[in-house]
């Protein structure tokens, strides 16, 4: 079965494809995938996130939801990031890369709005979230992490590739 998103898989009219199980790597100067290097140590610590985060939200709102809903609430939510973040990254097609930005956007903003939420408002946090006081108890990976995944979607980003369009000029 081919799949167009894969090249692995997508069929080669032309027959220049590399044998069966070779990898194919990407064009020089394009988007490098998550199955290698940087890419595969990221995706490896949003896939830790993803399941701890999940762990830790399903404990918290079967067994103690009414102790702290928004708390609890804010911690399910960082869950479902952290697993579509990790999905996204380690699929590496366009389409999940848009995903990708998307996510850990939004776990930036979460995190940096439930940090100052959670020092401003202490009381509404009875129970600390994976983002509260900014990650402070998971190191301040929760801080870093968005920061570094944003960054390193924004530098493997694939090539621009210029318009066929003619530009107006007037």
């Amino acid at each position: 079965m081919t799949h167009p998103e894969n090249p692995e898989t997508a069929p080669d009219p032309a027959g220049t494809a590399p044998p069966s199980g070779t990898p194919v790597q990407p064009a020089p100067g394009g988007a490098r995938s998550t199955g290698s290097g940087f890419g595969r140590v990221l995706v490896l610590v949003y896939g830790i996130f993803a399941v701890s985060a999940t762990a830790r939200a399903s404990i918290q709102l079967l067994r103690d939801w009414h102790e702290a809903p928004i708390a609890y609430g804010l911690s399910a939510l960082a869950a479902v990031v952290y697993v579509v973040a990790t999905v996204a990254l380690a699929r590496g097609s366009r389409t999940s890369r848009s995903v990708a930005w998307t996510a850990v956007s939004v776990e930036l903003v979460g995190v940096l709005a439930v940090g100052a939420w959670s020092l401003l408002d202490p009381a509404a946090f009875p129970e600390a979230t994976v983002w509260s006081d900014f990650g402070i108890g998971y190191g301040f990976v929760p801080l870093v992490l968005p920061v570094v995944g944003l960054t390193w979607l924004w530098r493997t980003r694939p090539p621009q590739t210029p318009s066929t369009e003619p530009k107006d000029l007037a």
